[in-house]
């Protein structure tokens, strides 16, 4: 008779499972890691980065430490005392040696205009040798010393968190009693220019939508090579450099163009119309850059849709017409929303083809961007515009997601 042991295969078998599963959480953990990094080295980081630049800025503290230190205790009441000028003097005559004086004076020239003259031409006439009163040295040297706008600006900027690039990014400003107000009339630019960027892009987004729902539907009720030669067609653009295609329109839409050429050969004008370096050249070029985006996403949901749909509602007695508006169009708005979102979204933050085929007053959010990145070197307000433009972007995908739901749209 043999006696058996105690039974320990339900443990044993629990353990196997739990390491099996460890196993598989790691490997999936390993599988997904590289992707998770890639977004967040190049994604995240810039994007808080760019958060961080647009309301952060050190060049003032930095640049005069001494001057940071005291003026906090100003409390705007007549000019400060003698110490917070002694401390501007110190920092200007360091900063004159050192050569450190670009920052602040650049930081204070963004807020005030003249502030940079105000910033070097005194620092060269300083003495080291301490005066009886610095603030009537500094005032004699210029007289904006004396000026409480001039001494309110440095008061704001030695403070690195700053709202002033957000402000002026939606051409507000602080006035010297800090309180938040719209800038003049004629020096407000960047609402502006929000505005024509989204004019801009919803006007591209509904062209390509009018061109591509056809093709789309076209697409979808063929067969055979035809398809296959039309999608050849759709496809080719991504096989060609934006610039080459940009610089082709150009050619075709100039006064001595192929357009402008065919429009008087065939009687429609009698002299050249001007369809480059305009809004009209700009959604044209842009509509044909973006149009397989939109009919894309449209094809993918059209060819998943049943033809019996259509013939069992025209066998019901609509017309052709009704069974398509009431029918099938309902069942293609997954890829409505799709390509209008994707259009939009590439869109609103064009660069390339507005910047070589638009108008002075047809530049885009992103021109002013690149400008003040590169051109200017102003990098708090290139944030802060890239910042709205971000804004502009999610809050165009929360919009989408609480109409259409974006697990309803399908892109493939």
């Amino acid at each position: 008779m043999t006696v058996s042991g105690p039974d320990t295969t339900g443990p044993e078998l629990r353990a196997r499972l739990r390491r099996s599963r460890r196993r598989s959480t790691l490997i999936s953990v390993g599988l997904v890691a590289p992707v998770v990094l890639f977004l967040v080295v190049f994604f995240v980081v810039p994007i808080v980065q760019m958060l961080g630049v647009s309301v952060y800025d050190r060049s003032v503290s930095d640049g005069m430490p001494r001057t940071a230190a005291v003026i906090g205790t100003w409390d705007r009441d007549g000019l400060p005392g003698e110490h917070v000028y002694a401390a501007i003097a110190e920092d200007l005559i360091e900063g004159q040696a050192e050569r450190a004086l670009a920052g602040p004076a650049r930081r204070l020239n963004q807020e005030l205009s003249g502030y940079r003259t105000v910033i070097f031409g005194t620092a060269r006439g300083l003495s080291e040798e301490p005066p009886e009163s610095w603030r009537e040295t500094l005032i004699e040297a210029d007289e904006r010393w004396g000026d409480p706008a001039h001494l309110v600006v440095l008061q704001r900027a030695v403070n690195p968190l700053t709202d002033y690039f957000m402000l002026y990014a939606l051409d507000m400003e602080r006035d010297i009693e800090d309180a938040i107000r719209l800038q003049d009339s004629d020096e407000r630019l960047f609402l502006g220019l929000i505005q024509r960027t989204l004019t801009i892009a919803v006007t591209v987004t509904l062209v390509c939508l009018a061109m591509g729902y056809p093709v789309a539907f076209l697409l979808a009720n063929i067969g055979g090579s035809l398809r296959y030669a039309l999608l050849v067609l759709v496809l080719l653009p991504f096989w060609t450099s934006l610039l080459v295609r940009t610089a082709a329109w150009i050619v075709v839409l100039q006064s001595e163009g192929i357009a402008n050429t065919f429009l008087m050969w065939a009687g429609f004008t009698h002299e050249p119309i001007r369809m480059i370096y305009n809004r009209f050249g700009t959604i044209v070029v842009m509509s044909q850059v973006l149009l397989p985006f939109m009919i894309l996403p449209l094809y993918a949901v059209m060819s998943g849709i049943s033809h019996w749909n259509m013939r069992a509602a025209q066998s019901l007695g609509a017309t052709f017409s009704t069974a398509f508006r009431r029918v099938y169009v309902p069942q293609t708005l997954p890829g409505v929303a799709a390509g209008t979102l994707l259009v939009f979204m590439l869109s609103v933050g064009y660069y390339i083809t507005p910047a070589l085929v638009g108008g002075a007053s047809d530049q885009m959010l992103s021109y002013f961007i690149a400008f003040y990145a590169n051109e200017t070197v102003n990098w708090g307000l290139a944030a802060a515009l890239g910042t709205v433009l971000m804004v502009i972007v999610l809050t165009m995908f929360l919009i989408y997601n609480w109409i259409f739901g974006l697990d309803r749209m399908k892109l493939s």
